[in-house]
């Protein structure tokens, strides 16, 4: 039985790969419907996709990134809305704003406790009703994180299109906190999926082997070479998705573990949280 293939379904898979369209549609034929599949197969037909990130889950909205005076927790809070009219109103960005600094004095664990946190004689999640009724759009609170570190540097990219947290291992000085915010410039840009091969979920690598042992056997590599072929691709992949092992963007010619030992011997970041919008 065949699957119907919606335009619509092709053209949210476009969004998340930056496929053609007639390349999508074939991948979602080709895989019943199921989107991880179709990335997949897309993979194997040799395109570069963009990356499925759950961090791209609202279309709309403002992502706030926040830290303590002491610099030593920090928090994101990403609320959702409907359009880029909400999204810019400054009404909305200042009501994003407050949630942040109550989740930020606060620290609730999740998100219901957040909602439950006074504001302006109210609850947040009261104030989010009425903001919704005010503005006639859908809005939410769809993600909420938060970071200990010896030192936590907040970034803001892009009038709240983009929230960054990074947790360093030295205590805050104004050199650690300026090496902090070109990390996180790094990670708004580069979407790194972890800080390093050990952060990087198995069952990822396991995927990254099977598709380059696929696409290695595929243009007629003998398989007992597959293996060690994959294991230089798996390197590259490392090098392109793990924070440390990037290279900088200020200077290429460093990996941003380069460029952080050189600002302070033994610097390190031990964790990042990001949030997108779009």
């Amino acid at each position: 039985m065949s699957v119907t293939i919606s335009a619509a379904d092709v053209n949210k898979l476009r969004q998340i790969t930056g496929a053609g369209m007639m390349d999508c549609r074939k991948a979602l034929a080709e895989s019943d419907g199921d989107f991880e599949k179709a990335i997949d197969y897309l993979r194997l037909k040799g395109q570069k996709v963009a990356a499925n990130r759950s961090d791209r889950d609202a279309k709309e909205g403002v992502a706030v990134a926040k830290a303590t005076p002491d610099a030593k927790y920090g928090i994101i809070v990403q609320i959702s809305a409907e359009t880029d009219f909400v999204s810019k109103n400054q009404e909305f960005v200042d009501f994003a704003n407050d949630i942040a600094e109550a989740a930020l004095h606060n620290m609730p664990n999740d998100i219901e406790a957040l909602k439950a946190l006074p504001l302006s004689g109210a609850t947040i999640n009261d104030k989010l009703l009425e903001m919704v009724a005010k503005i006639g759009e859908k809005i939410d609170i769809v993600r909420y994180e938060q970071v200990n570190a010896d030192a936590v540097v907040p970034y803001i990219h892009g009038n709240y299109r983009i929230g960054v947290l990074v947790g360093l291992n030295k205590a805050e000085s104004e050199k650690i906190v300026a090496a902090g915010r070109d990390v996180a410039m790094q990670i708004a840009a580069m979407n790194p999926l972890g800080v390093d091969a050990d952060s990087i979920a198995p069952e990822v690598i396991e995927r990254e082997k099977a598709i380059a042992i696929e696409q290695i056997v595929a243009e007629g590599k003998p398989a007992d070479m597959a293996e060690k072929i994959a294991a230089g691709k798996l390197n590259k992949f490392f090098k392109d998705n793990t924070l440390l092992a990037q290279p900088f963007v200020k200077d290429n010619g460093v990996s941003v573990a380069d460029y952080l030992n050189g600002i302070e011997g033994g610097l390190t970041v031990t964790t990042f949280r990001r949030a997108a919008i779009g």
